[in-house]
């Protein structure tokens, strides 16, 4: 398993990542949370199959899926001004603690 250290690198590759495409690929820059939603319905549905079948390798890439979906909508309300990932992390945090005082 990976350390610490490892995940938040491999974490802040992601952010690089997403700001990257957000800001050169038309088809990235173009999306928003309505063309996006159709899509992470898709995934969820896929995730959810990957769990049935017990299939780690399938989970794996399809956590990853949903992950990038997160990515995506806080991106997109980062650029509007509302929120960023470190917000919609945060009140993750906080309804964690609310539901295990």
């Amino acid at each position: 398993m990976h350390s610490k250290k490892e995940k938040l690198e491999q974490f802040s590759r992601a952010l690089d990542m997403m700001d990257r495409l957000r800001a050169e690929c038309p088809w990235n820059h173009a999306q928003t949370p309505d063309t996006l939603r159709p899509m992470t319905v898709e995934e969820v549905y896929e995730l959810s199959d990957a769990v049935l079948k017990k299939d780690s390798a399938a989970l794996e890439k399809e956590l990853g899926d949903v992950f990038l979906h997160v990515m995506f909508y806080s991106k997109i309300a980062e650029e509007q001004g509302k929120f960023d990932i470190a917000d919609v992390l945060n009140k993750l945090c906080e309804k964690m603690i609310y539901r295990h005082p």
